[in-house]
């Protein structure tokens, strides 16, 4: 057999037949399955004893779920805890060392969102568990703080400061305890130990400031958030060791003088109604012995950790570390000049951690001072730490802060420069008042000579300070006092020749304080001769008007207090010379600055009734611009507040303002001018006064830029107070028959009392009113003898031009609102009667008011009249030359008019 006959033999194909199953091939793998149901009953059902939330787990299941390794899951944990917990807060004392070690365990995280969903929970936590409760595991959550603290991780530290503020708030007590521990970890957060390279041995370390560019915020930022936070643990230390020496004095107070009742009480059960029990009132907790002997406080048995800052040696210790550390952040946050500068201004970010250092270094001193030899640790702080305190903190004495302060508030800033305060709510005078105070404390009677320099610093800035008349609140005047307290202790009645004495000092500052803290209590006081000394303010304020501001400013605080508080006899004293304090001439309203103004204004709120008389003097006062647009708006909007139409859901006091005399208000102030002064008017002839032409029966009395401005302004909020009027058809009927009664027939009329008309008119209207004849007529006269005077400024005349879009807009706004209006205006120009150098103003408005989109389809209405006006003009024309403003006119009568667009376009014309 050939070599071909054997291969076709290997690789024989196989035929398949018709309709048989095709063979399974030798490696074929079978996928053919089988399932059943597998049943858990005993999983699905919930725990009988312990409460589950949403997700079915139970405290111990979310326990549990605290050790895992997957971040989600112990973030989920913690969320569910608190969850749990919420909703079952008993579960809170069956599991409470459970669940403080759990949380406590994951403060070093490596995880930000646990950490996160940690300091949350803790925060909830606190708010449900008594200290008390907490005591026992508490030494448990600060190890872990303070783990935390020292943690290598920067995010770690960053969300201990977190937790660290949950406990300052709950707890400060439990975490003073640790206070050794603590403080060194604050310094570890901001420094690092260096050998110092005089020493070959390691007994002396220095610490200098740590710079770590990895973290997220600044060096400076970061130290300011930790030494914010040291504040307010010193702060709790110094709390809580006044606490310590309150009760003791208490104790010795109760041991000394108190007087025990007994109360009888028989006990029939026991006693068989023979034996009597004495149960002593007030007993308290703890047994008060009354004793000559003393027992030894705990603390001189315990070793100098437990004892913390309340031992001299750990507090000395401490202070050798962190001084000079707070001496590096000042120096980076203290102004650059190198020469003392009154008056130094610094960036918000540099005060606050130049506050905080100051502070720190203030409680520091107090807890100095709560041993028994505080004379040997006053001569030990200023042996080691005067020189440096002089050289840096003394140097830029008294500092300011460079805050961005807006236009409208700088005279405010500059009277009351002491007392302002930043966006992030920085005192600076508290901040001088603390070095003040530090630096005082360094001071004695023996080094007064010595001290001198500094010291007539700091007696100067108090000077100023008290002259300056700024308000101060309870912090800055206790601290004030404490300065002066100490210079009056150094002084030793020594009062130099040409200086204010000291004694003085305290007087004012008490003056002070009297009236800031003693006052708000003296308002609620019923007696007769303070009423009566209340009921004469008023008449004293009306009085002394200008001649004293401090003083009036004063009064009217006193009686806005007063006012507020409702004291009957001082607001009828007050409705009494209302008259005399609102008087638009002489008035105080009118006499003192604006800030005065503005208190004044605010009285207007408390007067029990507003009398037609009272009314017109307060119009007076808005349209007179002797006080600013801006307060006459405030005074506007207290009226309307006072009037049936404030939409009060309550009834509004009776009598207190007549529906007729606030629209006589309203009236007279949106006509900007007395009747007498409209008089006095009608006599003025000629320019630069008076806009004239010979097509309007109305003259203008040009007013000036300022009068103006003012008026239109008081215009607006005058319109929107009517606008809020519920009838508005019957509110234009009054308007227009003031305006029919008062200003129709007048021959000179304001600019500004035209345009405010044109305003009030376009605002009020709506498709109820009807406008008479008479209202028609004067309305157009206005109009074309504005449009004339807008047509006519010359270009130099810089005053009036700034008044063209206002007047502008009103004219168009009325002449689109009232088509006959606009149609009156068109009879009305009849150029026969005007002379040839007036044709091109009537061409030029003519020309404007067809361009205009607004009056398009008005003016295709009255094409006819524009048709022979035009004709009019051509016929005085003839004979002559055409000029260009004639072209002009005709060009635009037959692209606009003639042809009749269907669709114009929004064309806004600019003059």
């Amino acid at each position: 057999m050939t070599k071909k006959r054997k291969r076709q033999e290997d690789f024989q194909k196989v035929k398949l037949k018709v309709g048989k199953k095709k063979p399974k091939l030798e490696n074929a793998t079978d996928t053919t399955f089988k399932t059943k149901a597998i049943q858990i009953p005993e999983q699905l059902k919930e725990d009988g004893v312990l409460p589950t939330q949403n997700r079915k787990l139970n405290i111990k299941d979310l326990l549990s779920q605290m050790h895992h390794y997957s971040p989600g899951v112990k973030h989920n944990a913690l969320l569910g805890l608190k969850e749990l917990l919420s909703q079952y807060p008993f579960v809170i004392d069956a599991h409470l060392s459970s669940i403080i070690s759990e949380v406590a365990a994951v403060f070093t995280d490596k995880d930000s969102s646990v950490r996160g969903a940690a300091v949350h929970l803790l925060q909830f936590l606190a708010s449900k568990i008594r200290a008390e409760q907490i005591a026992p595991f508490f030494p448990l959550v600060s190890a872990h703080l303070s783990s935390a603290m020292t943690h290598i991780s920067e995010g770690i530290q960053e969300d201990s400061l977190k937790v660290l503020d949950v406990l300052l708030e709950a707890y400060p007590a439990l975490l003073t305890d640790r206070s050794i521990i603590l403080l060194k970890n604050f310094v570890e957060l901001i420094s690092h130990q260096q050998l110092s390279k005089r020493l070959k041995s390691r007994d002396k370390l220095s610490w200098m400031l740590s710079v770590n560019p990895n973290r997220r915020v600044t060096s400076q930022q970061w130290r300011l958030n930790v030494l914010t936070r040291l504040k307010k643990f010193l702060q709790a230390v110094v709390d809580g060791s006044n606490d310590t020496e309150d009760e003791g004095l208490q104790e010795q107070k109760d041991s000394s003088h108190s007087v025990r009742n007994p109360i009888c009480i028989s006990w029939k059960l026991h006693a068989n109604n023979q034996q009597h029990i004495q149960l002593f009132e007030s007993g308290g907790l703890r047994p008060k012995i009354n004793s000559s002997f003393r027992l030894r406080s705990l603390t001189s048995v315990m070793d100098s950790a437990e004892k913390g800052l309340s031992s001299a040696e750990n507090l000395k210790g401490f202070i050798e570390i962190i001084i000079p550390l707070l001496i590096e952040c000042w120096i980076e946050a203290s102004p650059a000049q190198s020469a003392p500068i009154l008056g130094n201004l610094l960036e918000s970010e540099s005060q606050q951690l130049m506050q905080q250092v100051l502070s720190i270094i203030h409680l520091l001193w107090k807890l100095t001072k709560r041993h028994d030899e505080t004379y040997k640790m006053e001569l030990w702080l200023r042996m080691n730490y005067l020189v440096d305190f002089k050289h840096h903190f003394m140097r830029h004495f008294p500092y300011s802060l460079q805050d961005t302060v807006k236009h409208k508030k700088k005279e405010a800033c500059k009277s009351n420069r002491n007392c302002m305060k930043s966006s992030n709510n920085i005192d600076h005078l508290l901040l001088n008042l603390t070095l003040c105070d530090i630096m005082v404390s360094l001071a004695s009677t023996s080094t007064l000579q010595t001290d001198s320099g500094w010291l007539d610093m700091i007696r100067k800035f108090v000077t100023d300070t008290l002259q300056d008349g700024s308000k101060l609140n309870s912090k800055q005047v206790n601290r004030l006092l404490g300065v002066t307290w100490r210079l009056m202790q150094i002084q030793q009645n020594k009062v130099k020749n040409g200086k204010r004495s000291l004694c003085a000092f305290l007087l004012f500052c008490l003056f002070i304080f009297f009236l800031q803290l003693i006052f708000p209590s003296f308002f609620r006081s019923r007696s007769k001769v303070l009423s009566r000394w209340l009921a004469g303010l008023p008449q004293q304020l009306a009085l002394l008007g200008l001649r004293n501001p401090e003083l009036s400013n004063q009064l009217i605080d006193i009686i806005h207090s007063a006012a507020s508080r409702s004291n009957k006899e001082l607001l009828q004293s007050l409705q009494a010379t209302a008259a005399r304090i609102y008087d638009p001439l002489e008035g105080t309203l009118v006499l003192l600055p604006a800030e005065a103004q503005r208190r004044l204004v605010q009285l207007v709120y408390f007067l029990p009734c507003l009398p037609a008389s009272l009314l017109a003097c307060l119009s007076r006062c808005c349209i007179m611009g002797r006080m600013s647009s801006d307060l006459a708006a405030t005074l506007i909007g207290i009226l309307h507040m006072r009037s049936s139409f404030a939409g009060w859901k309550c009834q509004v006091q009776d009598n207190s303002v007549n529906d007729v005399d606030y629209f006589s208000f309203l009236f007279s102030t949106l006509i900007g001018f007395s009747r007498e002064e409209l008089t006095s008017l009608q006599g003025i002839r000629g320019k630069p006064h008076i806009s004239q032409t010979q097509l309007s029966p109305i003259r203008l009395y040009l007013t000036d830029l300022d009068q103006f401005l003012h008026h239109w302004a008081v215009t607006e909020v005058i319109c929107h107070s009517l606008s809020t009027i519920p009838s508005q058809s019957q509110c234009f009927d009054i308007l227009q028959t003031g305006i029919c009664k008062y200003l129709v027939g007048l021959v000179v009329i304001p600019d500004s009392t035209a345009g405010s008309v044109l305003c009030a008119i376009n605002k009020l209207l709506d498709q109820a009113c009807i406008i008479s004849e008479n209202l028609h007529r004067f309305l157009a006269s206005c109009c074309y003898s504005l449009l004339y005077f807008l047509l006519t400024i010359d270009r130099e005349d810089a005053e009036h031009l700034q008044k063209r879009d206002m007047l502008w807009r009103s004219c168009i706004s009325a002449l689109a609102l009232l088509p006959r209006l606009l149609r009156l205006m068109l009879q009305s120009l009849q150029v026969s009667r005007i002379c040839r150098e007036e044709l091109p103003v009537v061409a030029q408005l003519l020309r404007l008011l067809m361009q205009h989109g607004q009056l398009r389809s008005h003016m295709i209405t009255n094409e006819f009249l524009v048709q022979q006006i035009i004709k009019d003009i051509m016929t005085l024309k003839s004979g002559e030359v055409q000029e260009q403003w004639l072209t002009d006119l005709h060009y635009c009568f037959n692209i606009y008019l003639a042809s009749h667009p269907q669709t114009p376009g929004p064309i806004n014309t600019v003059y």
